[in-house]
């Protein structure tokens, strides 16, 4: 503790105001001169989170403008269907855009209600303008982005941006426009990528080839979406190009989510035996049971995360109970429906590192919270 009117060090302020949403750091920032050097300080800004809703009015203030050459990581939330918060949020990405030596991440994050089909334009644009010469990014997250992305925004990311190390564009929109001819640049662009996130008709077997090439870094994680026409559409990927990959990278993890557009004999494509899945998510307008079972024969060694929203019966509890008896690393299960106490005995019986589920025995209001393993 700091006796009364003893200052304390700059870098115990700098701490503190870390913490402080960007208003506060302003008016912090006013007090005295050492309170601004501690709140203008390069630690103060290297990882920051920036809301266009309840911070607009500090947008591009002097204080944020002397700022941002120090922001390394930034997290940006706007509301898109709200014309001011989407214009601040563009502005601030053209004013990031070119600065040195710039960022090293950027997650992008939209708030409140969805925004109209043809919106996102002019934010894709900003995004596209700060990934020209963006050599120091290493990690750009878009998935709470639910705008159409294109190849037009990852081939300017992949001859903008090298060093890249991860790319979400496994987002929520209702048309897939990423072609795997752009993702093919993108991995030849960016030999560092260890995390990659996709919709399924973005992968190709040329992918799956170059991701699997000797002189590549470590793949850890790729996550892939169902959730568009295209994606129902996509071919197969064959299982001997999924078998080489896990070969060349055995730490990998995959993540599949599958939603309702994908019919039975597309689920039937994408689950395939050399996949690692690691976290699975159903929510299927056809048979789930199917694809349960299978996910308990093939990702019993690999399966961490299950999450299911299907309708109650007895069939889907029994394929539960099967799949508790063999993976036994699972780490969650959350089942979005009603199951019998068998199930929920199952997996604490033959789960020794679920560490939460949510396994409801009787109807409870929603939205239904997990339960933690203690």
């Amino acid at each position: 503790m700091a006796e009364p009117g003893e200052q304390l060090p700059e870098e115990v302020l700098a701490l503190i105001f870390c913490y402080l949403p960007l208003p506060d750091r302003a008016a912090a920032a006013r007090v005295c001169r050492a309170w601004a050097a501690a709140a203008t300080c390069s630690a103060v800004w290297h990882n920051i989170s920036i809301s266009c809703d309840s911070e607009r009015k500090s947008l591009l203030s002097p204080y944020l403008s002397s700022g941002l050459d120090h922001v390394r990581n930034l997290g940006l939330q706007f509301e898109p269907s709200r014309e001011p918060s989407r214009r601040e949020a563009t502005e601030l990405l053209r004013t990031l855009a070119g600065r040195s030596p710039g960022l090293r991440g950027l997650r992008l994050e939209c708030r409140g209600e969805k925004p109209l089909f043809d919106a996102g334009r002019d934010v894709l644009d900003a995004v596209r303008a700060l990934c020209r010469d963006a050599r120091a990014l290493r990690h750009l997250n878009l998935r709470r982005l639910p705008f159409t992305l294109d190849d037009a925004l990852v081939l300017q990311v992949s001859r903008g941006c090298p060093e890249l190390r991860s790319l979400y564009l496994d987002n929520d929109t209702l048309v897939g426009s990423v072609g795997p001819y752009s993702v093919l640049e993108l991995l030849e662009a960016c030999p560092h990528l260890h995390s990659l996130g996709l919709h399924l008709a973005s992968l190709s077997r040329p992918a799956l080839e170059t991701l699997a090439a000797p002189d590549r870094a470590p793949l850890e994680l790729l996550a892939l979406r169902g959730a568009c026409p295209e994606d129902a559409r996509a071919p197969p990927l064959p299982d001997e190009a999924w078998a080489a990959l896990r070969r060349r990278h055995p730490g990998l993890a995959v993540e599949l989510e599958l939603e309702p557009i994908l019919s039975g004999e597309s689920v039937t494509r994408v689950l395939q035996p050399a996949v690692p899945v690691a976290v699975l998510r159903f929510s299927l307008s056809g048979d789930t049971v199917g694809p349960l079972r299978f996910a308990s024969r093939h990702y019993a060694t690999t399966l961490r995360l299950l999450e299911v929203r299907a309708a109650a019966s007895p069939q889907l509890d029994a394929a539960l109970e099967e799949l508790a008896a063999r993976c036994a690393g699972l780490q969650e299960v959350h089942c979005f429906c009603l199951v019998r106490p068998s199930v929920l005995r199952a997996f604490l019986a033959h789960c020794p590192r679920l560490r939460s589920y949510t396994l409801k025995l009787t109807r409870a209001p929603h939205p239904w919270r997990p339960t933690l393993v203690a």
